[in-house]
C-alpha cells in the first residue's frame, strides 16, 4: 500500500536531501463515518525531500492511487463558488484566446464533477472528462459531461488517439502533484495533445509554500510541490515546452501553466526562472530551514488555542479539507481544542476528520452555536468564508488563521483582504 522512493519521482536522481519530517500521519481526505471511529486507523510516515540535479520537492512516500482516490473520495469542487467562478473565468479566456468551437476537443484530466468542463459544453465545445474517484465522475456524468472513470495514463492518451481523439486543449488543475507515475503521465500529456494544440496545467507554486509556511499542504495526496525551473525540465523531457506561467493567488498561491509542443518560451517563464535562481530555489539552503519555521508554527498555534480554551472559550473549526487534517494531526489538535468542524460539502457532513476525529457538522452550526473562536483549517478561501460568514463576525465571532503565523479575524478586519 505504500511506497519509499529510492530516486528522484521526475529525474531519477538519487540526490535527495531531507527537508522536513511531519511523523505518522492518517490519510488526509479519508474522511471517517461513526462505524470507523473504533477500527484500526492507518498512519503513514510523511517526509518532504528536495532534489538537488532537478529542484524539484517531493515527499519520499507513495500510497497507492486506488487507496487515495477512488475509496469514497469527498472532494467536489462544485461546492466553492471562489473556485467556480476562478474556473468560469480560466475557460472563457481559453475559448477566447484559442477560438475553440463545434470542432474542437477540450479534455480535462481530474475532472472531478464536471465543474470546469461545464463551461465549455455550454459553449456546445466537446469535451471528455477523466477522473478516477466514482462519486464525482458519476455527478458529472449525470450533468451531462461525459466522463471516463479512470486514471489518465500514457496508454488511455495512446487509446484515445487511436479512436480519432487529440485534444485541443488540455486542462490539468491541481492533479500534476497527485501522480506516482509524473514522466508517464506527461509523456500521456504528448501523445494526446494536438501538434498546435496547449496544455493548460494549474498546480501550487513553492515558492508560496516555503515563504508562507504552508506546511499543511503536504499530504499523501501531493507528492510533488513544483517551480518554474523543476517544471521546465520536466516538460523539456517529454519534448514539450514550458512557454508561459502565470502567478495565481488561489490556494495560497499557484501557477497556471501553458505547455505546448512547440518551444516559444516566453518572458513570463524566463523571469520566473532568474527569480528562482536569484532566491536560492535550485539549491539545498533555501529550504533547510522550513523544518524549523514549521515548529514555530505549531508551538504558537498551539499556544493560542490553549490560552483560549484556558479562559473558557469555545473553538469550532471551519473545513475539512485535506490540509486541515495535516495541521490538526501534525500540531496534535483535537477534541481538547476544538469542539466541532463545519463544512458547506454535504459529503463531509456527519463524517469524522481524519486521526483527531472531530465531528463534521454543516455551517449552519456557527450560527446556530456561535463559538467564540473558528480556527480556518480551509484557510485558502479566508475571503470566501468571511463573506459567507459575516453575520457570525458581526455577532462578535472571530477567525483564526493558521498560516504563516496565528493571525486573529474580526468583524473590523473583513473590509481589507484577509485571503493573503
Amino acid at each position: 500500500m505504500i511506497e519509499i522512493i529510492q530516486a528522484c519521482r521526475a529525474c531519477g536522481s538519487t540526490k535527495l536531501q531531507r527537508v522536513l519530517d511531519l511523523g505518522e500521519t492518517p490519510l488526509a481526505d479519508r474522511l471517517l463515518t461513526r462505524d470507523m471511529l473504533n477500527q484500526p486507523e492507518p498512519h503513514y510516515p510523511l517526509s518532504v525531500h528536495y532534489c538537488a540535479d532537478c529542484s524539484l520537492l517531493q515527499i519520499a512516500e507513495t500510497v497507492s492511487p486506488e487507496t487515495l482516490f477512488c475509496e469514497d473520495y469527498p472532494y467536489y469542487s462544485s461546492f466553492s463558488p471562489a473556485l467556480l467562478e476562478h474556473s468560469r473565468r480560466n475557460a472563457e479566456d481559453l475559448i477566447e484566446r484559442r477560438r475553440l468551437g463545434p470542432e474542437s476537443l477540450v479534455v480535462e484530466l481530474a475532472s472531478n464533477d464536471g465543474y470546469m468542463l461545464k463551461n465549455f459544453a455550454a459553449a456546445e465545445i466537446p469535451v471528455l472528462g477523466i477522473d478516477p474517484a466514482d462519486g464525482p465522475a458519476r455527478a458529472a456524468q449525470e450533468a451531462g459531461i461525459e466522463t471516463l472513470c479512470t486514471f489518465f495514463t500514457r496508454e488511455l492518451a495512446e487509446k484515445l488517439c487511436g479512436e480519432g481523439r487529440r485534444a485541443d486543449v488540455i486542462i490539468a488543475n491541481n492533479v500534476l502533484a497527485h501522480v506516482p507515475d509524473l514522466n508517464g503521465f506527461v509523456a500521456g500529456i504528448a501523445t494526446l495533445l494536438h501538434d498546435d494544440g496547449v496544455a493548460v496545467i494549474e498546480c501550487p507554486y513553492v515558492r508560496d509554500l516555503i515563504d508562507h509556511c504552508e506546511f499543511d499542504t503536504i499530504y499523501h495526496e501531493h507528492l510533488c510541490y513544483y517551480s518554474v525551473t523543476a517544471l521546465s525540465k520536466l516538460f523539456a523531457r517529454h519534448g514539450l515546452s514550458l512557454n508561459e506561467v502565470v502567478r495565481l493567488p488561489i490556494h495560497g498561491g499557484s501557477l497556471r501553466l501553458y505547455v505546448e509542443p512547440q518551444e516559444r518560451v516566453g518572458a513570463s517563464v524566463q523571469t520566473l526562472r532568474a527569480e528562482e535562481e536569484k532566491l536560492g530555489m535550485t539549491r539545498f539552503a533555501y529550504y533547510k530551514d522550513f523544518a524549523n519555521r514549521v515548529k514555530h508554527v505549531r508551538a504558537a498555534l498551539t499556544e493560542l488555542l490553549g490560552s483560549l480554551k484556558a479562559e473558557g472559550k469555545r473553538i469550532a473549526a471551519y473545513g475539512a479539507a485535506a490540509k486541515g487534517a495535516t495541521l490538526i494531526n501534525y500540531c496534535g489538535i483535537g477534541g481538547e481544542f476544538i469542539d466541532f468542524v463545519v463544512d458547506r460539502n454535504t459529503h463531509k457532513q456527519g463524517c469524522f476528520m481524519p486521526g483527531k476525529h472531530l465531528p463534521i457538522s454543516p455551517v449552519t452550526r456557527l450560527m446556530d452555536e456561535v463559538p467564540d473562536y473558528v480556527l480556518l483549517l480551509a484557510w485558502n478561501f479566508a475571503d470566501e468564508i468571511a463573506q459567507q460568514q459575516a453575520e457570525y463576525l458581526a455577532r462578535g465571532g472571530t477567525f483564526i488563521k493558521p498560516v504563516p503565523e496565528p493571525k486573529l479575524i474580526r468583524h473590523a478586519d473583513v473590509a481589507a483582504p484577509v485571503g493573503q
